[in-house]
């Protein structure tokens, strides 16, 4: 796999044991600057020292693979109509719809994928609806459960460690993420590239998954080591990015650009079909969304107004989500993205031209 030369797009890795392991308050200092750095010019970080260990690790690639590997007609027993919850098959969303941006051929995604998540029973203080979040199934897999949960609880922690450092580098009072977050909507999402391995000729407008941004405030990632993930840089271009050793990578979703009015980048990515060579390599991703809590209001803080004033409309998390779950898994476009949806079209208009 070659490298980009120095000159050219970088994700910058990032430390954050400081935060995890509780470093002096320099060292704190120390990534909380380089996060508003990163944030501020790429959108997309990898981390280290996030302290999940790797048998917890293997535990949820293990267990995304006895899953995946089942039968379809088995796959299919776990599908949650209307619910981001359970099994979504192979071609049956479209993320570029997220955004408004239609595709010659809709729902045309061919990564499967399982879903689990916090319910609204979790608060037993709250009055919440499943509605707005989900009851999670489990497969009849053994070990399944256990395993997922097991990282789960990991990801989450590395979550919130995030949005502690957050409130350091955007100089916020320290426990601002704390107070829209404290119910917030949370997702764990497997990803399995399904086409099966060996060399195939693709169809033109087959997508791995569509351009697209995530929904809310911040995502942690675990991926393979495997091509495929493309994020769109500054200089309008698509660029490969893949995890390191031992590293996550971390994107911001648009709650937070929408807080920092842009300051901060919800930025664009999408998952070309893994081909090398000719041939079709397996890929797995896993995405855990902090989305905030389903009632909060996002609006833009004061200190990111700019000269005009210009601001993003306040939403709520609920609204929000249902408009980007809307498009991607109904097929309705989202016309509220039109940021995001301008940056697709001049990328595309490179990417034609080039």
């Amino acid at each position: 796999m070659s490298q980009l030369p120095p000159e050219s797009f970088e994700v910058p890795v990032i430390d954050i044991s400081p935060y995890v392991l509780g470093g002096s308050p320099q060292e704190q200092a120390r990534v909380a600057a380089e996060i508003d750095d990163a944030c501020s010019r790429v959108g997309f970080i990898q981390i280290r020292g996030h302290g999940i260990p790797a048998e917890v690790a293997g535990g949820l690639a293990g267990a995304m693979d006895d899953f995946f590997a089942l039968p379809m007609e088995a796959k299919n027993e776990y599908r949650v109509a209307g619910a981001n919850r359970g099994y979504s098959p192979p071609k049956s969303e479209s993320l570029s719809l997220s955004l408004g941006v239609e595709s010659a051929t809709r729902m045309n995604d061919f990564f499967e994928a399982f879903n689990i998540g916090i319910e609204a029973r979790s608060f037993t203080d709250l009055d919440l609806s499943e509605a707005d979040y989900g009851i999670n199934v489990w497969p009849d897999v053994e070990k399944f459960r256990a395993r997922i949960e097991s990282y789960y609880t990991h990801a989450a922690r590395v979550a919130r460690t995030l949005t502690t450092i957050f409130d350091d580098a955007l100089g916020l009072t320290p426990g601002f993420f704390d107070s829209i977050t404290d119910h917030s909507i949370d997702v764990l999402r497997m990803n399995n590239y399904a086409l099966p391995e060996g060399t195939v000729t693709l169809d033109g407008e087959l997508k791995g998954m569509g351009e697209h941004t995530d929904f809310g405030l911040v995502t942690v990632l675990w991926a393979d080591q495997v091509e495929g993930l493309q994020v769109l840089g500054s200089d309008q271009r698509w660029h490969d990015v893949w995890p390191e050793d031992d590293a996550l990578l971390v994107n911001l979703g648009d709650l937070t650009a929408q807080l920092t009015n842009d300051r901060w980048m919800s930025t664009l990515h999408r998952v070309a079909p893994p081909v090398v060579n000719g041939t079709i390599k397996r890929r797995r991703s896993v995405a855990f969304f902090h989305d905030g809590n389903v009632d909060a209001v996002i609006e833009t803080l004061p200190s990111f107004f700019d000269e005009s004033g210009l601001a993003y409309e306040p939403v709520s998390v609920r609204d929000h989500i249902k408009a980007k779950l809307a498009g991607s898994r109904q097929g309705k476009s989202n016309t509220a993205a039109g940021r995001e949806a301008e940056r697709v079209r001049v990328a595309a208009q490179l990417e034609a031209t080039s």
